[in-house]
């Protein structure tokens, strides 16, 4: 995939309603230039995926099949060419977030279930932070990315640092004297403001959430959630969201001992 291709991306994305824009797509390319990938049927472009190495640990997302072109093996023949080129990179472990239309194509090709992820999603209400939350600075990237390594278990450090670089003010902090408790970002989609991802100590999570929530209170937002945090559920559910579908985060090779009680809001599907 290439930059030439990011019309045929928006065009699934738009055909599957997902939320994806081009600044996404562009995301994606940049993380792994090498790793993102279309197939064609009869000489067309018709399908998509990515992929994204943080180190020992990769991602496989955006598996999109044009309408038309589905029910002929396509995801797989893709699926089966990612995960050969992950094993070539020497990634230990592959994960990522499957509908439930798409866990049974997975599990084929040897992925295991993980825990189910919520989809939350509505016009966001108002709700008090009852911790001071601040704006993040650049000289606090290094000790946010070893924060999240801890809560995620896995070296997001490109990641982190392409979402700050692309909206400083997007992303904000939470601090207990000297020590970091907590970070939540969010960003621009088609459909809905796309809230995560957020890694949080218990003191800091509820914080976090309420102040992305409030920040776009009376605009749609989206926000997935691992159904083991009950915490932030709830906080969803005090803004006024709704409960729309679940996705399953499943790994292939080594389990990644990620805390999922921290895990506020996952970054979406296409990153964990």
């Amino acid at each position: 995939m290439t930059e030439t291709d990011l019309p045929l991306g928006l065009m699934l994305c738009r055909q599957a309603g997902w939320n994806q824009i081009e600044s996404d797509w562009r995301r994606f390319l940049a993380m792994e230039p090498e790793g993102c990938f279309v197939a064609e049927m009869d000489g067309l472009p018709v399908a998509t995926t990515t992929t994204c190495i943080f180190g020992p640990v990769a991602w496989i997302a955006m598996v999109l099949v044009e309408r038309s072109a589905r029910r002929r093996g396509i995801a797989t023949a893709l699926l089966t060419h990612a995960l050969h080129f992950l094993d070539e990179q020497g990634a230990r472990t592959v994960r990522l977030d499957a509908t439930a239309a798409g866990q049974p194509v997975y599990e084929k090709l040897g992925f295991v279930p993980e825990y189910v992820l919520t989809r939350y999603e509505g016009i966001a209400r108002r709700i008090n932070a009852a911790l001071p939350v601040a704006g993040m600075t650049a000289d606090l990237l290094d000790e946010l990315v070893a924060f999240d390594r801890r809560m995620t278990g896995t070296q997001r450090e490109k990641m982190l640092t392409r979402l700050f670089e692309e909206s400083p003010e997007a992303m904000r902090v939470v601090r207990r004297g000297p020590q970091l408790e907590g970070y939540a970002t969010v960003r621009r989609g088609e459909n809905a403001t796309q809230i995560g991802p957020c890694s949080a100590t218990a003191y800091a999570g509820p914080s976090l959430l309420a102040d992305a929530l409030s920040r776009h209170a009376g605009r749609p937002v989206s926000i997935d959630i691992p159904r083991d945090n009950a915490g932030a559920m709830q906080i969803a559910e005090t803004a006024g969201l709704k409960a729309q579908r679940h996705f399953t985060r499943m790994h292939r090779g080594d389990p990644v001992a990620d805390c999922v009680e921290a895990i506020w809001a996952a970054s979406g599907p296409e990153k964990g």
